[in-house]
This record gives C-alpha cells, structure tokens and sequence, in this order.
C-alpha cells in the first residue's frame, strides 16, 4: 500500500501553479463530474498539483472541475499555515447524512474571487469516500471542514456556491463588482 505521504506537498505559493482555474461563467464548472475508476499514481500525481494549485491560490477546498478536470475528486485543508496538518483528498465523496441544525457562513471560492456572501449548509455531514490510495473511509465532520466538503462536492455536480445565496440583489451587486454576471448564476430554492 503506498503510504499517504505521496501526495503532501509543501504548503507554499508557487509562482506559476501547475493547473489553471475555472471561473464562473465557464461550461466545466457546470458539468457533473465523473466518478475516478482507479486510484493509481496518475490520480496521485493529479492530487498533488491540485494542491499546489489550491495553495498558490490561498484556497482551502478546491474541486478537480475548477481546474478544468471532470472526476469526481477535491481537497480540502481548513488549516493551510499549519505544515503539521495534513490536507483531506476525498475521491468520489457521498454524503451518507447530515445533522438537523443548519448554520450561515460566509463563503468564498477561487472560481469566483473576491466574492463572500452568506450561505446556509448543515453544520455537520457524515461522508464517505476513497482517499488517495483508493481505500474506502467514513468520517463524521462539522463545522469549517464540513461547510468546505460540502462546499466543494457541490462542485462536482455543476453547481456553485453562488447559486445557494438567498440574497439575490446583494448577489448581484457582488458579482457585478467583482466583474462577473449574474447570468451565471443557477439559483438553487
């Protein structure tokens, strides 16, 4: 079994990441993303420029869709200044369930800059997935870590976190702002 150390990568900004993000406004983002078959030394390679993409980019989550990538696979590290703790690579994620109490956070995404807004997920979700040796894991999250899983799995079905903002005209100063159109957006109700 290859140990887990093969994808950690320094937690540093390069210069030039090795994959280029997706904005919003862009097809990929919106297609459902296909589940990974096999867990090999390519899917482990890929992990690790996912990573060094997502820490150039001072991002704690990032979606193999933002980099252009159709499989279903994201990354998650809620503590990037921390070398000591190691990043969650979750390889076709499935909620199994969620607690009852929801919580509104503001949140951003490197696929739309700039941009926070308000946006209410469950504060705990129980998930289960394969991680970068392609073994099966179950793990029980909440608050940060959760809001980031969820966050990012929502990536893999096309949709974007813009789309769950209630406040549509808040939204949309925002996005005009920030130079993206509101047009993009798929509101979820």
């Amino acid at each position: 079994m290859a140990p887990q150390s093969q994808v950690l990568v320094e937690k540093k900004k390069l210069a030039k990441p090795p994959l280029q993000l997706h904005y919003l406004g862009d097809r990929v983002l919106r297609q459902p993303a296909k589940r990974v078959t096999k867990v090999d030394s390519d899917t482990r390679e890929f992990v690790k420029q996912m990573l060094q993409t997502m820490y150039s980019e001072d991002g704690i989550g990032l979606a193999a869709p933002q980099v252009g990538v159709n499989k279903q696979i994201l990354i998650v590290d809620p503590d990037p200044e921390d070398a000591a703790t190691p990043p969650l690579v979750l390889i076709n994620p499935a909620i199994k369930g969620m607690g009852k109490q929801l919580c509104v956070f503001k949140e951003g995404c490197l696929s739309v800059p700039n941009v926070f807004l308000d946006v209410t997920r469950p504060k705990l979700v129980e998930v289960t997935y394969k991680d970068e040796n392609g073994r099966p894991q179950r793990r029980t999250v909440d608050d940060m870590v959760s809001r980031v899983i969820q966050h990012e799995m929502d990536h893999l079905n096309g949709v974007m976190f813009v789309d769950r903002v209630d406040n549509a005209l808040l939204l949309a100063q925002e996005l005009d702002k920030h130079g993206f159109s509101s047009k993009a957006v798929q509101a979820i109700r």
